[in-house]
């Protein structure tokens, strides 16, 4: 039974937390995790809406390597003292070992438990492949071996899907390491604010969205080169919600990519680049009514929030054949190449039979990751 749970989170955009996925993650969470009497400590950049969670400002690292290789264990420590937590959440993989080491240095016998957010490499084949995002003056491997020791510091290791277990277990292996002890599959809830019922039989209304950020490494090149083929091959437009909006000047100085490719997206006739000024409500707005959505073509993905988001209200999403979405996506939806994904989007958009089917299948995929279930999942797999 879990009674304090400390969770330390790295906020990677508190200037839009409405996409920071870490962050609605803990929000969707936490919630139901005091509604079943578990005192939470949150300490984060910025504070959960829920009064009964304990919040502790944290600084925001200034830089994605900043994430990865800075960490105060005397602050870490303090912050044990004060909350004498049965479980310590770090979800930022990287920074266990340095959690591992205020626990002891307080004496605490906490649980220390690791959920892998973000995965910096992917397996393709039998080749694991760094996130070329972070692999600057060869920070590559660097990165890779501080995420490896911070698996071998915890006593669980929390990952999103079959997918990303899998990946975890090679990459330790890849650095001569044994697997985790205890690895468990949890993925993230769906959004309460995003959950809709399919209408059924519907008109269409000629349109796609795409709601995932504009990375290079998200594959974002190849998104370019299908929405340009679905608008000029077919009727359909496509919505491109930008998640991100204007980006701190040392963000965007370490990669500047997004802006470029919303430009590129944005010249495209038949695109429109909107943003949902980080409000849920909107967001929502700007979901509802699509006849389909479009996955990222990122190799990596381990799991997709925004996938989820889609799926939730009833969207259909199409998705390249790679990584995580060859394991969710329902298989009538995947496809190999752009001619094949402009085929898939036109049939849902002229075939209301097809639509209405993949929208049900779709918004039942979700229905395991109800916030109580997952909440449930969580404090079970960190026990």
């Amino acid at each position: 039974m879990v009674a304090r749970l400390l969770y330390l989170l790295n906020v990677s955009n508190p200037d839009r937390l409405s996409a920071d996925s870490g962050w609605r993650l803990a929000a969707t969470l936490a919630p139901a995790w005091a509604d079943r009497g578990v005192r939470v400590t949150f300490c984060s950049p910025a504070p959960l809406p829920d009064p009964r969670v304990r919040f502790v400002a944290s600084a925001s690292p200034a830089s994605k390597y900043r994430a990865r290789f800075d960490h105060d264990s005397a602050v870490v420590a303090d912050l044990i003292r004060k909350a004498d937590p049965d479980i310590v959440v770090v979800n930022q993989i990287e920074q266990a070992a340095g959690v591992r080491a205020a626990l002891l240095e307080t004496g605490s016998a906490a649980t220390l438990a690791g959920y892998c957010h973000y995965l910096p490499f992917h397996v393709d084949g039998d080749r694991l492949h760094g996130d070329p995002s972070l692999g600057d003056a060869g920070l590559g491997r660097p990165v890779l071996l501080h995420f490896v020791a911070g698996l071998l510091a915890c006593d669980r290791v929390l990952v999103h899907s079959v997918t990303a277990r899998d990946w975890v277990v090679r990459a330790a292996v890849a650095c001569g390491m044994p697997a985790p002890a205890r690895i468990e599959i949890v993925p993230p809830a769906r959004d309460p604010e995003l959950v809709r019922a399919p209408d059924g039989e519907r008109r269409s209304t000629g349109t796609g969205v795409y709601n995932h950020r504009l990375y290079a490494h998200y594959g974002t090149a190849r998104l370019v080169d299908l929405v340009r083929r679905i608008t000029t091959g077919t009727p359909v437009r496509i919505q491109v919600t930008d998640l991100f909006g204007a980006r701190r000047p040392g963000r965007t100085a370490l990669d500047a990519s997004p802006e470029r490719y919303r430009a590129a997206l944005a010249a495209i006739p038949g695109v429109r680049v909107v943003s949902d000024g980080g409000s849920r409500a909107r967001y929502r707005s700007l979901l509802t009514g699509a006849d389909f959505a479009i996955a990222p073509f990122r190799p990596g993905c381990p799991w997709s929030m925004s996938v989820i988001d889609c799926q939730a209200l009833g969207i259909p999403v199409i998705a390249p054949r790679m990584g995580w979405m060859s394991e969710h996506i329902d298989p009538e939806l995947l496809f190999d190449d752009a001619e094949d994904g402009v085929k898939i989007a036109q049939r849902l958009v002229e075939d209301p039979l097809f639509r209405a089917e993949q929208a049900r299948r779709a918004h039942q995929s979700t229905a395991s990751l109800d916030v109580g279930l997952i909440a449930g999942r969580y404090l079970a797999a960190v026990s």
